[in-house]
């Protein structure tokens, strides 16, 4: 080889090859074999790094210059050009060379983010993803950035896999929403788009809903009660109170000035299948159906507002009574579902509504599998509730006749928003984009795609592509469309899931019927007590009808009790039923 050349063309050194389609490109070279008279070379491709040889005297067709520089001024101790292109990123971060990939994938994509001046577009149902910054936790521990938002309706995840040869790639999977929002959004932005274009549509006589989801810590309470400094939180600064303040600046239009509209509020939870209200001591409330099938809250106060200053302060008042409990995922989750409503009325009568609800967070069954009943519970109450959210917006956009709000209490409670013509929806699937939960992402956003079945091609609701480091073959390893159930659907849908949702729902109605008996004995009790008590203050009382009414009194209250006491036996078996039950769920698990 011509000395010259050898100078020229050492490891590190940068060089144009050509590749078998005719396509030339930058490469470095690696190893220069003098015997064989041929170098080799790599180079970045699609997230992942490739390779070849390259014969010298094809390097010197494509590269004639080389026999032209001058000898690089070469000092002992530099690095190679691998190495000063890896000390851009961290190596320190544990997962440095997916973070280097996902880098080289985003630097190929023009990425067209949402902008305020974007249309507006109307939807029946639109659902929507907004991805959150990384948090200060996860920059602590050096988390890689999973999720790329290249445009305002396309949302990618790459999630990071390794081969059995220990080769790392990544599987980008790529889901299409109406919108999608990246971390640099605000929450007026999410708004501007998702809650704002549904607020006039009860003021047309309509049912607005708009529903956010996610796993916990992905922020929800942020995105609807407000931003966080600390643990204060800015409920004006939440889609609850923009919603409000739209509510009134509608309500001073001179179309509706004159209509005597008048403006409530109520602000409830659902923990484990139960209502309390958030605006009264939380009290619990009890869910009825009447016989034209309409549901009723009973006990739930509406509290009426002049203005959004008023909204704001029953918004801080309801958020600190919330109900919240320490998970897997998170160590302060919402676990219930917080649901804020707006209400026109005019003279009493029920103009529109609009309920704004915070999902609890959609942990999966395994991350409470091992823990105390209380917990499995809540997470399998949870579970079952978001899954009956699902099928109802899915039969709201697909016009069914049937809609199956009687599966959970939280669409019992919001059936009319399922109902009728002139309903609308939004989802806002909240998601992390840290690598450790990338799982948890993946789940919300399958969730999401099924409620509106949308596709970023057509057929399809999900494509998958891989980036490998093998130049002469494409793999096929993992593509294709995903047409199966979510790895939560597929539990939802197994014989132990189904086993366990039956106990809870025996446990759940065995726990109701005896608080429902010891309610009514404590006022049939109260009662007789009153009336033989209220017998002896008589100076002139029948003894002989005093001693039959107590005799009868205390007989008839140990059946009372005895029939108490077989409910509790009854629960008491659903309940050790349920540890049977649960630890099946767990054996299933990978």
């Amino acid at each position: 080889m011509d000395s010259r050349l050898y100078r020229n063309i050492h490891p590190g050194a940068v060089i144009n090859i050509q590749r078998s389609n005719g396509l030339i490109h930058k490469a470095t070279v690696k190893v220069v074999n003098l015997e064989h008279s041929c170098v080799t070379v790599e180079w970045s491709e699609g997230g992942a790094t490739k390779g070849k040889e390259v014969d010298i005297n094809d390097v010197i067709a494509i590269n004639p210059e080389l026999l032209e520089l001058p000898p690089p001024d070469v000092k002992e101790n530099v690095p190679l050009q691998d190495n000063v292109t890896l000390q851009e990123f961290d190596t320190t971060c544990p997962n440095w060379e997916f973070a280097r990939m996902i880098k080289e994938f985003r630097a190929t994509l023009n990425c067209q983010p949402i902008s305020i001046s974007d249309p507006i577009e109307e939807h029946r149902i639109c659902v929507c993803v907004r991805k959150r910054p990384l948090n200060r936790h996860e920059l602590q521990k050096k988390e890689c950035d999973v999720v790329t938002v290249p445009s305002k309706c396309v949302l990618m995840v790459h999630e990071p896999k390794q081969k059995v040869d220990l080769t790392k790639y990544l599987d980008t999977q790529t889901f299409r929403f109406d919108f999608s929002f990246d971390e640099t959004s605000s929450n007026e932005m999410v708004y501007r788009f998702t809650a704002r274009p549904l607020v006039e549509t009860i003021f047309e006589g309509g049912k607005a809903t708009c529903f956010a989801y996610g796993q916990t810590g992905s922020g929800k309470t942020h995105t609807m009660g407000g931003d966080f400094s600390g643990r204060t939180q800015n409920a004006s600064k939440g889609i609850y109170a923009f919603a409000s303040q739209d509510v009134f600046l509608l309500l001073n239009q001179p179309r509706y000035r004159n209509q005597n509209l008048e403006v409530y509020v109520t602000f409830f939870e659902i923990y484990n299948g139960k209502v309390f209200d958030l605006l009264n001591k939380k009290a619990k409330l009890r869910v009825l159906e009447d016989g034209k099938q309409q549901v009723q809250v009973v006990g739930l106060q509406e509290r009426p507002v002049g203005c959004a200053e008023d909204v704001i302060k029953m918004i801080t008042t309801g958020s600190a009574c919330r109900t919240s409990g320490h998970t897997f995922a998170n160590a302060s989750s919402s676990r219930s579902h917080a649901c804020f409503q707006i209400i026109l009325r005019r003279r009493g009568q029920m103009i529109g509504k609009f309920s704004l609800v915070d999902l609890a967070g959609n942990e999966r069954g395994a991350d409470t599998s091992s823990a105390d009943r209380q917990t499995r519970m809540e997470g399998a109450e949870i579970n079952k509730s978001l899954l009956a959210l699902k099928e109802c917006i899915r039969a709201l956009g697909q016009n069914k006749s049937h809609t199956p709000f009687r599966e959970s209490k939280l669409t019992q409670v919001l059936r009319d928003s399922f109902i009728g013509a002139n309903s609308r929806t939004c989802m806002i699937a909240m998601i992390s984009p840290g690598m450790s939960s990338c799982e948890y992402t993946l789940n919300t956003l399958r969730y999401a795609d099924r409620v509106k079945e949308l596709s970023p091609h057509d057929g399809g609701s999900e494509t998958q592509s891989q980036m490998e480091t093998e130049e002469t073959e494409t793999s096929t390893e993992g593509s294709g469309l995903q047409l199966n159930l979510s790895k939560d659907e597929e539990e939802e849908l197994s014989p132990h899931m189904f086993s366990y949702r039956e106990v809870m729902t025996q446990i759940s109605e065995r726990e109701e019927k005896v608080v429902e008996q010891l309610r009514e004995l404590r006022q049939r009790m109260t009662t007789e007590l009153d009336y033989l008590l209220g017998i002896t203050e008589k100076p002139d009382y029948d003894l002989e009808t005093f001693v039959s009414r107590a005799k009868y009194f205390i007989e008839d209250s140990s059946r009372n009790f005895l029939s108490v006491k077989e409910t509790l036996d009854a629960l008491v078996t659903a309940m050790q039923l349920e540890e049977q039950a649960s630890k099946q769920i767990g054996w299933q698990r990978p």
